[in-house]
């Protein structure tokens, strides 16, 4: 290959190892590395917890992974397990950030997620140290020093090999940090078997791929890109860049969306199987993505539901459905709301369920309302009106304070979820 035409620069990627984790060990005077803690989240539906984060010891002594369930937890009393705290960690992620960028500029720092970022150091590696790796054990220092905290770095000459140097190399390295370049690319990365420990490549992926004969990444690179093409369409020429470390992709490049939606889903706190409990939280899902929508003054022509089974069921076939229908343009909430509750009674044969997700999509300027000949027309105005009070009120008052009735019946999970933060406990003190 070729990599003379190809973009080369220097990226970082920096992740904040265990982050939740090493944040309530720091705000307890605990080294990150040495103590044994885990984040736990609790739903009141279910009374279950589901770990988010475990600190490396918890992982290395204890065997503890993110995701495990309450109950395989070991009880061990050297084991500390706090409530999550997610205000707290956004706060730390913003002081992260800012840190970051005493060495980028702020349009070369992206966020990539709440423990991840990417810095483009192009242009100001050479202000910070001799050799690209000098510079990312500054940064490591300077993160430590003021918060406590120990980053793991991936160095690439693209944003792509920073990636990948960081989830294969740097977490595994005695120093967190690790090293990928055109150079040495193919002889660190072709030997690796299982693709699903490559970035972007899953195991759906990776089985289509070994239907194809493709066993490694050496292999995927080997293959006859018009043959992954073919096989895999843009997905198959993205494959084959990524076995060469190339990306061409400019991270300042504001990506130009065709068609954009609205769209709402949730992950459900425990199976749901009743039919009552289910159309309780697309109602909710439903509602919550409709005000969306409004406030941006649009209205939608496309409706979508996607229904997810639950892992039991997944096992014996289909893993879940997904539907859509086509509707006049309109931004009523019981238009749409009948429209999803018909689709999923449609489809739905008893399966038990566990992600929803709700789309409205063909969006067009909300710029008055269009009445039905078949609906009087004070009934249809008053339902408008009606609508906009209720995000009128839970902008000023909070969504939790204005509510349908039927969040209150078994299964809604509307007010449990509405002082979350992404999802979890915000917290604001020691538990």
């Amino acid at each position: 290959m070729n990599y003379s035409h190809e973009p080369h620069g220097l990226f970082l990627m920096i992740d904040n190892k265990s982050f939740y984790a090493s944040v309530e060990c720091v705000a307890r005077g605990l080294n990150p590395l040495k103590a044994m803690l885990v984040v736990m989240s609790e739903t009141a539906n279910t009374g279950k917890g589901l770990v988010l984060a475990a600190s490396p010891m918890a992982k290395k002594v204890l065997g503890i992974s993110n995701v495990d369930r309450e109950y395989q937890v070991p009880r061990d009393p050297r084991l500390l397990i706090v409530p999550p705290r997610m205000n707290l960690y956004i706060e730390k992620n913003l002081t992260i950030n800012q840190l970051f960028q005493e060495f980028a500029a702020p349009p070369q720092c992206w966020p990539y997620s709440i423990d991840e970022s990417i810095l483009d150091m192009t242009k100001s590696w050479h202000l910070f140290g001799k050799t690209p790796d000098e510079v990312a054990l500054r940064i490591q220092k300077t993160v430590h020093d003021r918060l406590g905290l120990y980053t793991t770095v991936g160095i690439g000459q693209n944003p792509l090999q920073a990636k990948l140097a960081l989830d294969l190399f740097a977490k595994h390295s005695p120093n967190f940090r690790g090293t990928l370049t055109y150079r040495n690319f193919c002889d660190r990365v072709w030997p690796i078997t299982d693709l699903t420990k490559v970035w972007s490549i899953g195991q759906r992926t990776a089985k289509h791929l070994h239907h194809l004969g493709i066993h490694s990444v050496g292999e995927l690179a080997r293959t006859n890109p018009y043959q992954l093409r073919s096989e895999m369409g843009v997905m198959g020429q993205q494959l084959y860049a990524l076995a060469w470390g190339i990306d061409r992709s400019q991270l300042t490049a504001v990506p130009a969306v065709k068609n954009h939606s609205w769209s709402n889903s949730q992950v459900l706190p425990r199976d749901y199987n009743n039919e009552a409990e289910i159309t309780v939280v697309l109602r909710e899902i439903t509602q919550q993505v409709v005000s969306r929508m409004r406030h941006h003054h649009q209205q939608a022509a496309c409706v979508s539901l996607w229904v997810g089974f639950s892992g039991r069921q997944a096992s014996r076939g289909r893993s879940g459905f997904t539907h859509q229908c086509k509707i006049d343009p309109t931004d009523d909430s019981r238009t749409i709301v009948a429209t999803v509750l018909a689709i999923f009674r449609q489809s739905w044969a008893g399966e038990t369920i566990r992600n929803l997700a709700v789309s409205l999509g063909q969006l067009s300027p909300a710029t008055g309302q269009q009445l039905s000949l078949f609906t009087p027309v004070a009934r249809q105005v008053k339902r408008a009106k009606f609508d906009h009070l209720v995000d009128q009120l839970r902008d000023q008052f909070g969504t939790n304070k204005v509510f349908y009735a039927n969040s209150l019946l078994r299964g809604g999970t509307m007010l449990e979820r509405a002082g979350l933060v992404g999802g979890h406990n915000g917290g604001n003190s020691f538990a």
